[in-house]
């Protein structure tokens, strides 16, 4: 199950890319309420989503007889941060795909966004441009450590904050790793 970015929508290229790349595997990416009909507006707070993310989770187990346990959870940026609350909380998950995980705001790096990652004990791929202003490789390598689960690491070389369609293959990649079960990666 994926989740879009604060803005996006579940259309989002890289979104689409991973739902085709995994097929026939069943996918579904979410819209947000408070985007739903075409609606713009600033979105609630991250803490605020998570009955949501946890009914998608139990609608899509339940319509695709799929075990909650074993079911991949994540999305781009705040939706990624979003079911990693969630799966802390104690969300069943058999792993987090956290892409451009908003580590910190941007040129703010004190204001932190990691106080849950000591209860992450599911795998979790973190996928990132290496100049994302949200949070550089060094500082993930610092706060990921946190992390109790196997932690794997893919950087987008001079990628930023949202993927390009040129990053899709890469990001694909490193799902479809994770997912189909490659080794553990580094820290």
């Amino acid at each position: 199950m994926l989740a879009p970015g604060a803005g996006g929508d579940p259309d989002h290229h890289t979104l689409v890319a991973i739902e085709r790349a995994l097929a026939p595997t069943p996918v579904r990416r979410v819209e947000y309420p408070h985007r739903s009909g075409g609606r713009r507006g600033p979105p609630p707070r991250a803490e605020r989503l998570i009955p949501f993310i946890e009914e998608q989770a139990a609608a899509m187990c339940a319509e695709e007889a799929i075990d909650p346990s074993s079911l991949a959870l994540g999305g781009r940026s705040m939706g990624g941060r979003v079911c990693s609350l969630a799966v802390a909380e104690g969300l069943p998950a058999a792993g987090l795909v956290l892409l451009s995980y908003p580590l910190h705001p941007p040129r703010r790096p004190e204001n932190l966004r990691v106080a849950h990652f000591d209860r992450l004990t599911v795998p979790c791929l973190f996928v990132s441009g290496d100049r994302d202003p949200f949070g550089t490789p060094e500082e993930f390598a610092v706060h990921t450590a946190a992390i109790p689960g196997p932690v794997d690491h893919t950087w987008i070389p001079g990628g930023g904050h949202d993927t390009r369609p040129a990053d899709d293959a890469l990001v694909v990649e490193a799902v479809v790793a994770a997912l189909r079960g490659r080794p553990e990666g580094q820290r």
